[in-house]
């Protein structure tokens, strides 16, 4: 990646980040992972405990970008914020999470931020600025606080990029795509009442989410994956690497201070309600 990371000496379960790790922020900071979001969602839902509590407790139908963009804000504020941001953000992922079975398992909660990492991870190999092997190793510290945040104990996350990869390839294959979890899908890829910038955006998000997907989970869902839309994901990945190599880093970095500023509003407002 641009920029070397530089060694950081995270405790875990606590926040992995120093104030002196600027490379290692401005990677964690940028946006780059929002184009995986989907992939992210769909991986995690493919648990079926998890999808359960997704569809039956989620309003996807009427507002298909909000799971997206509650989940942005709470990687942004408990991986890059202040204590504040993060206090704010695990507040609001309890009181989600109190009616919803299964929200508190360790499992289910580690797969979860396992879909995080691993997503940004591939976002950025994607499109243009892919981790050195030193490099994932401190970006999968700095993800740990994603992890207990969520009510994973600490020595469950993972100590090496290693243990996560081995973790990964003996989950994926117990994954099981529900009639929940395909009603979840078409609702965030098919929204019917989504404002309409998101639903002009959508094709582009179907392509990218659909040809991030690992092969066997892409098959479980149905998606179509022929030579037609191999060719449509690649003539994508081109087009947003060409984009994003010509966007200034502060920009790529602007969507994490605003999405926490917009997690601050709805707190407040939460607040004045109660």
């Amino acid at each position: 990646m641009a920029g070397r990371i530089r060694a950081s000496r995270p405790s875990r379960g606590d926040r992995a980040l120093s104030r002196g790790d600027r490379a290692l922020r401005r990677w964690l900071a940028d946006s780059t992972p929002v184009a995986a979001g989907g992939r992210a969602i769909l991986l995690q839902i493919a648990d079926p405990v998890v999808g359960a509590g997704v569809r039956r407790h989620s309003n996807f139908a009427r507002r298909p970008q909000q799971r997206l963009a509650h989940t942005l804000m709470f990687v942004y504020a408990v991986v890059i914020g202040t204590e504040r941001d993060a206090a704010v953000a695990v507040a609001s992922v309890d009181r989600a999470h109190r009616t919803v079975a299964g929200a508190d398992e360790v499992d289910r909660q580690r797969w979860v931020a396992a879909t995080l990492f691993d997503s940004a991870r591939d976002a950025h190999a994607l499109f243009g600025d892919p981790l050195s092997a030193d490099d994932a190793e401190r970006v999968l510290a700095a993800y740990a606080p994603i992890a207990t945040a969520l009510r994973v104990p600490a020595e469950a996350w993972f100590a090496s990029v290693a243990a996560f990869d081995a973790y990964w390839e003996r989950t994926l294959p117990t994954l099981r795509v529900t009639d929940d979890a395909r009603g979840i899908v078409r609702d965030l890829l098919h929204p019917r009442f989504a404002p309409l910038w998101v639903r002009a955006a959508m094709p582009l998000v179907r392509v990218v989410t659909v040809g991030m997907l690992p092969e066997a989970l892409r098959r479980q869902y149905g998606f179509p994956w022929g030579p037609r839309e191999r060719r449509r994901f690649r003539r994508v990945v081109r087009l947003v690497r060409v984009v994003r190599a010509l966007v200034p880093g502060w920009a790529l970095r602007l969507p994490g201070p605003l999405l926490l500023r917009a997690m601050h509003r709805a707190a407040a407002r939460y607040a004045h309600r109660t």
